[in-house]
């Protein structure tokens, strides 16, 4: 019995010691000879450079080492970063969910390596492979501390090759230092591993982390130390030219419209130095962009739709943080776009604005300074009652401590070569004062818009606490005063439980043209305060991984202390170790209405300002093991709404011929049941998605959106040749029904290629 206590103790001690803590080591030397990139790792500079191993469990549990051990090495060349792992396996089939890149972490075994070239502590990048050599990277922000803080949408150049053994497969890197920005002749780089094993429901990784927290955050990564000081940045030109073509034909137009088009222009990246880029765009062309998810939005405010074009989005975090999610001073998506839907609808149509040119400097001037500046020129529309207009943004961000830092940043909006006799020829109303801007006189032309901010990140070393701060103040030629806003925000994060509170406010006339502040237009200025709570528990030997439950209070009030808003939210939460979940919520909702509002539509009675109502609802959902060939989710809610009754089934249905591709079905069903003179109706979506990946070059995708509340079918076929790294051509049909008759409304059939060229 002595020794079997004495053995319990060395596991126990061994797995306590065997973890690799935040800041551990990992030398890299740079290659004496040719790296080749065939998976075997035969060669000599493999053979001595230093390992990254003994891979600590994060999830579902954190207190053991994973049961398969996982291996990295890091070596380079004067153009090459090269890397390699080595994961260990048995012959259990891997989960591939296809063969397309930038794949659905969540959905797939990988592993990928997590790199801080700037060594701030906060911004990075990532590379992931899959068992079957399929490539995903993106760009980390915010020290990777949130769900939010890594973007997979950003797509460069790099190359990888995978073997598949029987009790292991290796994969190997090469990722050209000229795809990826860094601080040359730096000592040290911040560095971590980790490996998703799906088929067993594990997260390890190379540094232990609790359970609570990304295991790929920056907190809890190790330190990569140059023997030599990491490579000089070299010439980094990069040329992407593209020519695109196509056909449209609308119907909807007396008599048929029918056009014929044929564009070409051109993306640039220069390395100004080796952690800071210029890019430019010229004409550019987002025909191949993924179609928008249409929604069904029953609520007052806009819905707001992800930003997919790849201008946009490498450092874009500097500009997507200013502010709070719901008062952010800048969205991309602003930009080429056009809302096109009635002002009285929060279900939103947008149509494309021909963009002239683009530019963007960005990136890190030293370790603790990084800039962002971004102008863009956007083509007179007339037919939308647009002019030509100006845009320019720029971002000034101070790193301190381990993981904080401070912004100051400027975004405007010029409307170009407006002259008061132009009221009738442009006359849109992003241009307009709106009746909710105070007490601005009408039809006053708006030709700009303007607005500074302030913004402070701090986050503690080990992630457990994090604060955030802001202020903005609008500026724009139709108001000069109530013109702010401001909130801070406040959580603290422990292994069994946490704590978020924080507090907001937006003044009547604060005007953010270029962002997204959905409450402008909704109310004449509030101020909002919210808190919640979480606690969280780890059963052993069962079947389930965590259970937690949750409080949240959202309280709104004018600023002459009327509440006008008030929710409370008590929910539960059972996540299983064969990944399926089921959550509950239950919750009182109250609204006084501050604007008239008609939910459905004109035809009948609408809501009116200053009425109130009370509501509860229940909200139960179940999402099936996400490793099967079969899976599912699907949520129901049911309970009071407004004056009436609301009733919402939604899920999906997926089925996999892995790893070749799926067939998915989204469904949203609404019964919406008010009193006579309000309206009911049935609105639904049903979204079939037939997704195929015949290699890991070639991809087709055919999406149907059948919209009951926009009477319209939409059918979008996207075929994807990689025939090149980075390099693509593209061709996209596009079709809208009528849902009567099914007649069209318009269609159009579209090609677009680019080549990547490195200079």
């Amino acid at each position: 019995m002595k020794k079997v206590l004495v053995f319990i103790a060395l596991c126990i001690c061994s797995s306590v010691f065997a973890q690799n803590k935040p800041g551990k080591e990992l030398l890299i030397k740079k290659a004496k000879g040719l790296i080749k990139l065939d998976g075997i790792l035969d060669e000599s500079d493999w053979a001595t450079a230093d390992i990254a191993k003994d891979f600590f469990m994060n999830y579902p549990v954190d207190t053991a080492l994973a049961q398969f051990q996982s291996e990295a090495k890091l070596t380079y060349d004067d153009h090459f970063l090269y890397v390699s792992f080595v994961c260990y396996d048995d012959n259990k089939p891997d989960i591939i969910q296809s063969l397309r890149r930038d794949f659905d972490f969540d959905l797939n075994d990988n592993m990928g390596v997590f790199i801080g070239p700037y060594n701030d502590g906060i911004n990075g990048f990532y590379f992931i492979l899959t068992p079957r050599g399929i490539q995903e990277e993106g760009t980390i922000n915010s020290a990777g501390s949130g769900g939010d803080s890594y973007n997979s949408t950003w797509d460069n150049k790099w190359y990888s090759k995978v073997v598949k053994l029987s009790d292991r497969w290796i994969a190997e890197m090469a990722i050209p230092f000229k795809s990826f920005r860094f601080k040359s002749n730096l000592k040290e780089w911040n560095i971590t591993f980790l490996r998703h094993d799906l088929k067993r429901n594990i997260f390890s990784s190379w540094v232990a982390t609790p359970i609570q927290f990304i295991p790929a955050s920056f907190a809890y990564s190790g330190k990569l130390k140059w023997e030599d000081p990491s490579p000089s940045g070299h010439t980094n030109i990069s040329v992407i030219p593209y020519l695109a073509g196509g056909s449209s034909i609308d119907s909807q137009k007396n008599p048929t419209e029918k056009n014929q088009q044929l564009n070409a222009g051109f993306d640039a990246k220069i390395g100004v130095t080796p952690s800071l880029n210029l890019d430019l765009s010229f004409n550019p062309d987002f025909s191949q962009v993924e179609v928008d998810r249409q929604v069904i939005n029953l609520t007052r405010f806009e819905f707001k739709f992800p930003e997919r074009r790849q201008f946009f989005l490498e450092n874009s975090d500097i500009f997507d943080k200013i502010g709070f999610p719901d008062t952010r001073a800048f969205f991309s998506r602003r930009i080429g776009l056009v809302d096109t839907s009635s002002s009285k609808s929060s279900n939103k149509s947008y149509q494309k604005v021909p963009i002239v040119y683009g530019a963007r400097l960005s990136g890190s001037i030293n370790k603790n300074w990084r800039i962002s500046a971004l102008n863009m020129q956007t083509k007179e529309k007339l037919e939308f009652g647009l002019p030509r207009q100006n845009y320019s943004v720029v971002a000034l961000q101070r790193n301190f401590w381990k993981q904080s830092n401070f912004s100051l940043s400027y975004v405007e909006k010029q409307s170009l070569g407006i002259r008061s006799g132009d009221s009738i020829k442009y006359f849109n109303k992003d241009l307009w004062r709106s009746p909710t801007f105070g007490n601005s006189k009408a039809n006053v032309l708006n030709n700009f818009n303007r607005v500074l901010g302030a913004d402070l990140e701090v986050l503690s070393k080990d992630n457990k606490w994090y604060s955030s701060i802001f202020y903005s103040r609008s500026f724009d030629n139709f108001n000069n005063s109530a013109q702010q806003a401001g909130a801070a925000f406040l959580s603290y994060t422990k292994r069994h439980y946490s704590f978020v509170a924080g507090k907001s406010f937006i003044e009547k006339n604060y005007n953010a043209e270029v962002g997204y502040v959905p409450s402008i237009g909704v109310y004449p200025g509030l101020t909002s305060s919210f808190a919640g709570a979480t606690a969280t528990i780890y059963p052993k030997h069962t079947s389930i991984a965590t259970m937690g439950s949750s409080l949240d209070v959202n309280m709104t009030n004018l600023p002459n202390g009327t509440n006008t808003d008030k929710s409370v939210v008590l929910g539960s939460t059972i996540n299983f170790l064969n990944t399926s979940n089921v959550q509950a919520y239950y919750s009182y909702t109250f609204q006084r209405l501050t604007n008239n509002f008609n939910l459905l539509d004109d035809s009948y009675t609408g809501f009116k300002k200053d009425e109130t109502y009370a509501w509860r609802n229940l909200v139960v959902s179940y999402r099936s093991d996400q490793r099967t060939i079969f899976k599912y989710s699907i949520g129901v809610r049911s309970g009071g709404f407004y004056n009436g009754e609301l009733f919402n089934l939604n899920g999906e249905l997926n089925y996999r011929y892995q790893p070749y591709g799926s067939l998915s079905v989204k469904f949203d069903y609404n019964d919406v049941n008010l009193p006579a003179n309000y309206g009911q109706e049935k609105l639904f979506i049903v979204s079939p998605r037939l997704d195929l990946t015949f290699t890991d070059k070639i991809f087709f995708t055919t999406f149907v959106q059948y919209n009951k509340l926009y009477d319209n079918m939409n059918l979008n076929a996207r075929f994807q040749w990689r025939y090149q790294p980075a390099s693509d051509f593209f061709v996209v049909y596009t079709e809208n029904y009528y849902t009567n008759d099914y007649k069209s409304k318009n269609r159009a059939l579209v090609f677009k290629l680019t080549y990547w060229l490195n200079i």
